[in-house]
């Protein structure tokens, strides 16, 4: 038996997150993992291309200084595929997570144990029963994938579809349909990592399952070059991530068994891991020996379905969702969307994210409200904030969510549910943990009376989304207090401040300094023309975004920064 103050239940993105956050604030803390490996999303799930909060001005908290660490960690840097700015090998993530951990005081990590039941007192949850033991807590954070805790405290939580009639929401389907009743949620994905053993050479062949049908894949990568379609998720050494979700690896049948018995979940993860052993089998056959496994991208744990070249887990997109003091609709994360409020008025965003709202139902579309705009010459999704509200249940005190089991409709988790915003969102919930037992309330008194500020001054995290503010500027920490000092709730939230200086522009070893010729070829569509070749240039810069935005066609310029032949694109971090 242990006692603690906070008990952290996962080992996932979310549950570091918070695990961290509250050790860091003072509050000891306790935090069980259910496989060895930390950082769930983004290392044993297998997903080392992170979506969502690129921009600098959103790389903030404990985000940030996530991708600051692995970018000085991972050889060869970060900018190596296209679906994302940021890959890296999950192990050296794990290894970054594992050490932070360790390196904490306040806070002790048990591994490879499951929650058995919740243990709650009439309206109270005081702690878990693990299977190897109990541990009692004053407030207890719910971060597994799947929100189980949910489930075994009897905390009113959805999985599935909400009507329209019941949100407003615009793409929500006003009844039942074929996809709503085949996909009651969105279907995950059982990550592979290819190798490619280099031309001439032949990699071992990869067997097929006992799900073989070829003609599942059939169309997988049509519309694209096949190494343009490698290279999606393309990490460091040579190697590809699969999570392709046209004709790929998604796998949504019977997802109902998620949430059944343990016997039912794991026949589940047994036909996807199968799945995407058949996908990465149907592209060793068609585009050849010189790919195959990379048999030492994941550890091999007893019991496991995944290890080595299969992710130890599911990339689950979707969990049991708490019903909380607010619930996450399609409208609060869509363009100029009102700013989250408690009943009296304040302010109550913790986290911000941008991602687009993404669904995944394979072989089916669902259409949905767009949420894109141009900006630093790309796509990229408009900024939405989480309030802290819907981490905290309704009735139900010592209990908070920190993954992507938030008070959030089925509609809007295709914009919460991502990787960065899910570390800010546990970054959060692990704030309001330490912040309730430093103040010595319950989570529900700390409703309409939470100073936010320490979360801005000690956590360094972002609750306003300005576009041109990330937090290396000298003037950030001013500007968000500020904003938060004299905020107007009918005043809508502004993407820009007027700052007094732009924010510098860095140079360092890695980068590249290329002259050429500028090419304007529409609205936030930049190139660059040298004598090789025709670049897309892009930024995530706010300086450098606005320099680009004044340059005339044919103009010739010097830019600096991260060249990635895979995407193709040059990352400019500094253009004089």
């Amino acid at each position: 038996m242990l006692r603690t103050e906070v008990l952290v239940v996962g080992g996932g993105t979310g549950g570091v997150a918070a695990a961290l956050t509250a050790a860091r604030a003072g509050a000891q803390t306790v935090l069980v993992s259910e496989t060895p490996w930390l950082g769930g999303m983004l290392t044993s799930a297998g997903v080392a291309a992170p979506d969502g909060n690129e921009l600098m001005a959103w790389q903030t908290g404990l985000w940030g200084e996530f991708l600051r660490a692995i970018a000085q960690r991972q050889p060869g840097g970060l900018d190596h595929a296209w679906v994302s700015f940021f890959t890296f090998e999950p192990k050296v993530a794990a290894d970054l997570f594992a050490e932070w951990i360790k390196a904490t005081p306040n806070l002790t990590w048990i591994g490879g144990d499951l929650p058995q039941a919740v243990l709650r007192q009439g309206d109270r949850v005081f702690g878990v029963e693990f299977t190897s033991l109990t541990i009692y807590a004053q407030i207890t954070i719910d971060a597994t994938e799947l929100g189980d805790l949910l489930a075994l405290g009897e905390i009113p939580y959805r999985w599935g579809w909400e009507w329209q009639a019941e949100t407003q929401e615009p793409s929500a389907p006003p009844a039942p349909t074929p996809l709503t009743q085949t996909y009651p949620v969105q279907a995950p994905t059982w990550i592979v990592v290819l190798q490619d053993y280099g031309e001439g050479a032949t990699a071992p062949e990869i067997p097929p399952s006992p799900l073989w049908d070829e003609h599942k894949f059939s169309g997988a990568w049509a519309g694209y070059d096949p190494q343009h379609f490698l290279n999606y998720g393309r990490l460091p050494r040579n190697r590809f991530m699969l999570n392709w979700p046209q004709q790929g690896n998604d796998y949504g049948v019977g997802l109902e068994r998620l949430v059944g018995s343990p016997e039912a979940r794991q026949a589940f993860c047994q036909e996807a891991r199968w799945h995407a052993q058949d996908f990465a089998c149907y592209i060793q056959r068609h585009l050849g020996r010189r790919y195959g496994l990379a048999e030492d991208t994941f550890p091999r744990f007893p019991g496991s379905l995944g290890g080595g070249a299969y992710a130890l887990h599911p990339y689950y997109r979707e969990s049991r969702r708490l019903i909380g003091l607010t619930t996450i609709q399609e409208q609060d994360i869509l363009p100029n969307a009102p700013a989250p409020l408690d009943a009296q008025g304040h302010y109550t965003g913790i986290a911000i994210g941008n991602y687009p709202n993404d669904h995944h139902y394979p072989g089916m579309e669902l259409p949905l409200m767009p949420k894109s705009i141009r900006w630093g010459g790309r796509w990229t999704g408009t900024p939405f904030v989480i309030p802290y509200t819907s981490l905290i249940p309704q009735g139900v005190e010592g209990f908070l969510v920190a993954e992507k089991n938030i008070s959030v409709t089925h509609i809007a988790n295709g914009a919460t549910r991502l990787q960065p915003l899910v570390m800010g969102i546990g970054q959060g919930a692990g704030w309001l943990a330490a912040t309730a037992i430093r103040q010595g309330k319950s989570l529900h008194q700390l409703v309409g009376a939470l100073d936010l500020k320490p979360l801005i001054q000690e956590c360094r995290q972002a609750i306003f989304p300005f576009f041109n503010l990330p937090p290396q500027h000298p003037q950030w920490e001013a500007w968000q207090l500020q904003t938060l000092n004299t905020f107007d709730p009918t005043v809508p939230l502004l993407p820009e401040v007027a700052i007094a200086q732009p924010t510098p522009m860095t140079v360092t070893a890695e980068m590249q300094t290329i002259r050429g010729e500028f090419v304007k070829s529409g609205e936030q569509a930049y190139q660059l023309r040298t004598d090789q070749r025709l670049w897309p240039l892009v930024t995530l810069h706010p300086t450098v975004n606005d320099r680009l935005q004044t340059y005339r066609d044919g103009q010739l310029i010097t830019v600096t920064g991260f060249m990635n032949p895979y995407a193709p694109w040059i990352r400019v971090e500094h253009v004089v």
